[in-house]
């Protein structure tokens, strides 16, 4: 199942260019990019752990792009986004974030309904237990 977060996820993984590009767009925005990584993508895990401090003033891509290799290297087997942060008043928030490295086995979800007094309904989203399929 291919986890869906982020800026792109319907779309094919992108290439290094395309991450390039998109970095770039985030610089010459005055975003500052940051790299996070995580064993855990469940859609209300929001504190990924942080690559490195966040890269503000830069202005070329290539820089990023080495410590996503950097971070790649180190955190293969894990997923790793990418976040672009804008700092100007009226938003203070992370304007694009987007998936850069997913696991070669990637985590699986389902929901859970569970029925409650009134006659409510309460559904909870639980990682599935990865089985694997013998050979």
């Amino acid at each position: 199942m291919k986890l869906t977060q982020g800026c792109f996820s319907f779309l094919p993984d992108l290439t290094d260019d395309q991450i390039t590009k998109q970095v770039q767009y985030c610089l010459a925005n005055g975003w500052a990019v940051n790299i996070e990584f995580t064993d855990d993508p469940h859609p209300r895990n929001t504190y990924w752990e942080m690559w490195g401090l966040p890269m503000f003033d830069l202005q070329d891509a290539a820089g990023v792009m080495m410590e996503l290799g950097e971070c790649r290297r180190v955190y293969g087997d894990r997923y790793i986004r990418i976040s672009g942060f804008d700092a100007s008043h009226g938003w203070e928030s992370v304007r694009i974030s987007f998936l850069v490295n997913r696991p070669k086995q990637e985590a699986e979800f389902e929901l859970v309904r569970q029925e409650v007094g009134g006659r409510a309904i309460r559904y909870s989203t639980v990682r599935k237990v990865a089985t694997h399929a013998s050979q």
